[in-house]
């Protein structure tokens, strides 16, 4: 471990307060502000490299998000049938845990000194903690127990996932950024089908059910981490570490960090419009076809497994094409506006196809969205050689605050103008996620060190 000693911490004049603001994926450059900063060109990598990093974030989603997909609501119903509301409680409590322990473990990544790098003994402590929390979950005899093993397995494994972004800010280079996180991409949004097709095979074994997904992980994290070389990190310099260090590092500030604080705003405006449009589409979708919410399943299932093809597309696609156009603005502006034309489509729909229609180029935006933004964040991450995890991380509070606060607004949207006995507004809450994917979409616009 290296001494500490080096540069005090900036001031945290006008910070950020997201620490207190409440929350991604995280899941995918050459520094945009890198001739001002005397950062040296990252060098590109190879696709060896790009290979392994792609089936270590997959198998780490694997395991992240079948709990989510299916494993957890099974369990629950086994150990509580009959209350499904746990599932909600078990899902908000892992989120919020993973939340707020991120950007301390980030830190400490970033300070890790040792022969095997910053990133590597991490990957595999998140990967260890994400298998105790999985074995935890498939033996338990209660909700409680299921639900500590969920934070556990939480803070573990989205750190690992998180970490894969921390990987893609060390070593790859801003001509590879978009290609990476199309790829990644592709990667997140294929492990929740093997997690359904893993919960469908084992559903009456609990602790396959967890294991299984936790199997996959171990052997492509693994993988990547045997093969990885990360670079001997013993001679960097440190800072003291105090509580008041560790609590300042929650918050970042704004006017030191202009593009990074932009995009950071775009990403918090556009994923705030994808929860409204998503909180409430079991019941709109309801509404307006005349089908019963019970038998509404298989609808969605329909528009929803059309969609992923939209979503794989536009992520894999735009990747590509905005490395080789060196442009990232105008696809996220692009995706922005299509995602709001997607939702007066779907409020205008008078019919299946017409929302079928509406709803694929939802997913086509959102994989546009998705690839390129992960890419145009890692062009503005701040602090890259010594604080990427921990940026990292606070980057997730864009994502993860929507998730919490947006469903409380639309459920309020809802009641506008609306007589007693009336079908809720739920053409005012989709025109409510246009107006503000749109507004995120300017708000890139904001950012100076990148096309």
């Amino acid at each position: 471990m290296g001494t500490p000693r080096s540069q005090p911490p900036a001031p945290a004049e006008g910070t950020f307060p997201l620490a207190s603001a409440g929350a991604a994926e995280d899941t995918a450059q050459l520094l945009a502000a890198a001739p001002s900063t005397g950062e040296s060109p990252i060098p590109k990598v190879s696709g060896g490299f790009i290979l392994i990093l792609i089936l270590g974030l997959f198998g780490t989603y694997v395991a992240f998000v079948t709990p989510i997909a299916i494993s957890l609501a099974i369990q629950v119903n086994a150990l509580a049938p009959g209350n499904p509301e746990y599932l909600g409680l078990l899902l908000g409590i892992g989120s919020l845990a993973a939340l707020l322990v991120g950007p301390l473990l980030g830190q400490l990544s970033d300070r890790t000194r040792s022969r095997f790098g910053r990133r590597r003994p991490w990957l595999v402590g998140g990967m260890l903690v994400g298998i105790v929390g999985l074995t935890i979950m498939g033996l338990a005899p209660s909700i409680f127990v299921l639900g500590l093993g969920w934070v556990i397995a939480q803070m573990g494994l989205s750190q690992a996932a998180n970490l894969f972004s921390a990987v893609q800010a060390d070593r790859v280079p801003e001509s590879q950024r978009g290609k990476v996180g199309g790829l990644s991409g592709f990667a997140t949004m294929v492990a929740p089908v093997v997690g359904a097709v893993i919960g469908g095979t084992v559903a009456g074994q609990p602790i396959l059910l967890f294991l299984i997904p936790g199997a996959i992980m171990v052997v492509f994290l693994m993988l990547f981490v045997f093969l990885f070389r990360d670079e001997d990190s013993r001679g960097m310099e440190l800072s003291p570490l105090t509580a008041v260090t560790i609590l300042s590092k929650y918050v970042f500030n704004p006017r030191r960090y202009p593009d990074f604080s932009w995009n950071w705003l775009g990403r918090f405006l556009f994923f705030s419009a994808l929860t409204l449009n998503t909180t409430y589409t079991a019941y709109f979708f309801s509404s307006r076809l005349g089908i019963p919410v019970e038998d509404i399943g298989s609808t969605v299932a329909l528009i929803g497994g059309i969609g992923i093809l939209g979503t794989l597309g536009g992520a894999i696609g735009s990747g590509f094409l905005s490395d080789r156009l060196r442009r990232r603005k105008v696809f996220v502006l692009g995706s922005a506006l299509l995602f709001a034309l997607s939702a007066v489509i779907i409020v205008l729909a008078p019919d299946l196809t017409v929302m079928i229609v509406g709803s694929f180029l939802a997913n086509l935006a959102i994989g546009i969205f998705s690839a390129v933004d992960q890419a145009l964040f890692l062009d503005v991450l701040p602090e890259r050689k010594t604080e990427a995890a921990r940026f990292i991380n606070l980057t997730q509070f864009a994502t993860t605050i929507p998730q919490a606060v947006a469903p409380i607004i639309a459920a309020g949207l809802l009641t506008i103008g609306v007589a007693e006995g009336a079908e809720p507004n739920y053409s005012l809450v989709y025109v409510a996620a246009a107006a503000l994917a749109v507004a995120g979409g300017l708000v890139v616009l904001k950012v100076k060190g990148v096309r």
